[in-house]
Order: structure tokens, then C-alpha cells, then sequence
């Protein structure tokens, strides 16, 4: 038996075209899909580092939590190095960004403090929020305005809680902006470096680096299992914020760590960012070119959504969902993999195609998508 209530809402999402399933991937299609930024999670190079750095280990589970089994000298020495790489006085490595944000958010922010979160944020974001027993309150996407009415209802220690570079829309946080804010009002800037992670800074250290914000960020979310190719994230931060997650993140103290392989492949990725400039100089062209093309054809900002212009993540709106499938499909079936997203994951009236360039990505399989896409889109104007 399944609660009728469950059924309802999967027959829901069926008519509205928005029920989720999983695919099968299909090989051979150009990837314009997925968050393997600089290719690192198929690089050669890596794996070969990866292989040597795990010559001779025989251990393949982590055997427990890092409290008590699952803890290793290699893991810390990562984490010194993760936080010397990130600017910083300490790291604390989590299984995931979702875990990371939920750990962070649920036990960080305390009773009588105050969370203010953009509304475009991570939903692990959210998630570790509603765990916590501190206030919270969004205010609206990239808008200090509203950030400032908000805080007149704060209480307590103020958390503002944003990412730099917005995984849907891949438009970027208004950072400086927000770092003189909190600098000026005493609040704790808490920033998600999951999609600018390897891809800004001097050495891929991430946007708050470039920016120079890191002495103004309380607590920076990095992420692996985008451009760094690999899987897991930590939280970096002030050396007594190691020892407070550590000692009260459930999400930390209460989960197996992360095996030996996939420490040594984060170690190996970071190894090879500082030499990867080309790479995200490509990133960078490809992003320009992608709103050149569209600006010229007249539709940019109509379709296109507010990826910046030296972003990876760019988006081609149509809101309805059966057209928008379609939509995909015919670009699928002309070899380049892209997907569409749907509401819930993006509000109501700006389903997309998340569109995802990478540094192995050609100039000519780029213009290529962009003409399919003004060739097929039925709410284009040409």
C-alpha cells in the first residue's frame, strides 16, 4: 500500500510535465549538461596522479566517523592545506556541499540569532536553515534593499547566508557589497562557493579570493564534485569554527568519513588547479560568446536568463513545461546534452534550459546550440 496523498501529488507533477525521473546518460552527445567546469572528473592527468597516490593503500572504507575510526593524518593534512589554498586559518572536511550547508547552518546559528538568506539559495542551504533554532528570514534575490528591511527584525548574532555564483541563473552575489555591509553592521557573511570554486581567483581559489573579501567572509562553503572534478566539500573559516563543527555539526560527528580515494583525488585536483589558467580563460570566452550571439540575434534578456558574462552557468528560458521538454529533446537528438529545469527546483514561470559551458567546450559546438536554440524555440522572436 502507498498513501494516497503521495499518489496524488506524483499524478500532479505528471500532468503539469514536471514529474522527475531519472535518465540513463547517453554517450556521445556534447556536454552542455553537467558541472565538470574544467573536465578534471575525466582528466587523464588526474587519474594518473590520483593512481600514484594510492599506490599501495589497501583500504577502501573510511571504517567510521572522523571522531573515532574514520579520522587519518592524510585527512588533516588536506584540510591545512584546503585552508591554506582558501586563504584561511582552518578547514573541516564534510561528505558533501549538502552536508556541509546542513551541518553549518543547523548548528552554527543559535537559538536567539538571526539567519538572512537569499531566496535563490541552495536548498541544502534552506535545509540546514529549518534545522536551526535561530529566526530566518529571506530577503529577495541579490536585492540589499530588501536585506536592509530585514534586519530590522534581526536579533541576536546575524548570519547573512549567500552563494557566489547562483546555480540556476549563474548570476553572481553582489559580494563587496554585502562584505562592508556585515563589516559595518557586525554580521557574519556566510558565502556557498560550490559553482565559482576552481574557476575565479588567481589559482581557481574561488570569487571570494578574487574579490579580496576573505578577512571580511565569516565562513566559506567549497565544494568538490563541480570543477575539481571529485566529491565532497569543507567549510572554511576561523580555526575555532573547525572546533565548534566538529564538536557540535551532527552532520559531521554522526556520518562515515570520506574513504581514502576520494581524499587523495580532492588533494590531486588541487594540485593541478593553479595550472589550469587556460582553462578558465576558456570558460570566460565561451560565456561572452554564448551572450554575443544572442545579443546579435536580438533575444538576449528576453530568453537567455542573467548568467554573467564570465560564468559557466547560462540558461535559455520557456516557461512552458511541454514545450520546454520538446525543446530539449530536439537539441538532444542533434548530439548536445542539455537538460531542462522545472519548478520546484526554479519558481514557477522561469522553467529553462540550464546551459553549462566548460573549458573542453568548442567555439564552433557552441554557435552550433545557440542556432538550434533560436531555430527551435517556439517563443522566440527573430
Amino acid at each position: 500500500m502507498v498513501p494516497e496523498r503521495l499518489l496524488r501529488q506524483l499524478e500532479n507533477r505528471a500532468q503539469k510535465g514536471i514529474l522527475r525521473q531519472l535518465q540513463t546518460p547517453t554517450t556521445g552527445l556534447v556536454d552542455f549538461c553537467s558541472n565538470d567546469y574544467l573536465g578534471l572528473a575525466s582528466s587523464q592527468e588526474l587519474t594518473q596522479l590520483v593512481e600514484a597516490e594510492l599506490a599501495g593503500t589497501h583500504l577502501h572504507g573510511a571504517t567510521g566517523s572522523r571522531l573515532l575510526s574514520g579520522n587519518s593524518v592524510y585527512a588533516q593534512e588536506l584540510e591545512a592545506a584546503l585552508a591554506l589554498f582558501h586563504r584561511a586559518e582552518a578547514a573541516l572536511l564534510f561528505n558533501s556541499g549538502y552536508a556541509a550547508n546542513v551541518g553549518f547552518f543547523s548548528s552554527v546559528p543559535q537559538r536567539g540569532d538571526t539567519i538572512l538568506y537569499d531566496e535563490a539559495s541552495h536548498a541544502s542551504m534552506k535545509d540546514g536553515i529549518r534545522l536551526s533554532f535561530a529566526q530566518s528570514f529571506a530577503f529577495r534575490h541579490n536585492d540589499l534593499e530588501d536585506l536592509h528591511a530585514k534586519l530590522k527584525r534581526a536579533r541576536g548574532d546575524v548570519y547573512v547566508a549567500v552563494e557566489s555564483l547562483y546555480s540556476m541563473d549563474g548570476d553572481q552575489a553582489p559580494l563587496a557589497d554585502l562584505a562592508a555591509l556585515c563589516q559595518e553592521q557586525g554580521l557574519y557573511l556566510v558565502v556557498d562557493e560550490a559553482h565559482s570554486n576552481g574557476i575565479y581567483g588567481p589559482n581557481g581559489e574561488g570569487l571570494v579570493v578574487e574579490l579580496g573579501l576573505q578577512e571580511q567572509v565569516f565562513a566559506r562553503i567549497m565544494t568538490f564534485g563541480k570543477a575539481l572534478g571529485s566529491h565532497g566539500a569543507a567549510v572554511i573559516g576561523p580555526k575555532a569554527l573547525q572546533e565548534f563543527l566538529l564538536n557540535f555539526s551532527r552532520a559531521f560527528i554522526y556520518t562515515t568519513a570520506l574513504p581514502f580515494a576520494s581524499l587523495a583525488t580532492i588533494k590531486t585536483a588541487y594540485q593541478l588547479l593553479p595550472s589550469l589558467d587556460q582553462d578558465r580563460e576558456t570558460l570566460k570566452k565561451l560565456a561572452k560568446q554564448y551572450q554575443n550571439q544572442l545579443t546579435e540575434s536580438g533575444v538576449f534578456g528576453l530568453n537567455s536568463g542573467k548568467g554573467t558574462k564570465n560564468g559557466p552557468i547560462q540558461s535559455w528560458h520557456l516557461a512552458d513545461p511541454h514545450a520546454l521538454k520538446q525543446l530539449a529533446g530536439t537539441v538532444q537528438e542533434a548530439g548536445f546534452d542539455v537538460r531542462p529545469i522545472f519548478s520546484p527546483t526554479v519558481p514557477p514561470g522561469t522553467e529553462r534550459l540550464r546551459i553549462v559551458l566548460h573549458a573542453f567546450n568548442t567555439q564552433e559546438q557552441l554557435q552550433q546550440l545557440c542556432s538550434l536554440l533560436l531555430q527551435h524555440s517556439p517563443s522566440v522572436i527573430l
